[in-house]
């Protein structure tokens, strides 16, 4: 392989992100589904730790993970 070739988002960083966003939007798409998109806001916005919550931080990490993996990457000399 050449040291020029940069097999860009091919890593386990965009992997395990995409893992927790399509887990996060699982997981919010079944309680929009049962509970209906007012309750779940309700949810979202109040001072109790929820399922909601822990799927907003889930989509966050998860699309942080996948920057992580996309970003560039300078050869070394």
């Amino acid at each position: 392989m050449s040291p020029e070739y940069y097999r860009r988002g091919r890593n386990w960083h965009t992997a395990i992100g995409i893992l927790f966003v399509v887990s996060a939007a699982i997981a919010l798409v079944r309680q929009i589904g049962i509970w209906g998109i007012e309750f779940v806001a309700d949810f979202t916005v109040n001072a109790e730790l929820n399922s909601e919550k822990v799927s907003l931080g889930m989509i966050v990490f998860g699309a942080t993970m996948i920057w992580w993996g996309l970003r560039k990457v300078e050869p070394t000399p």
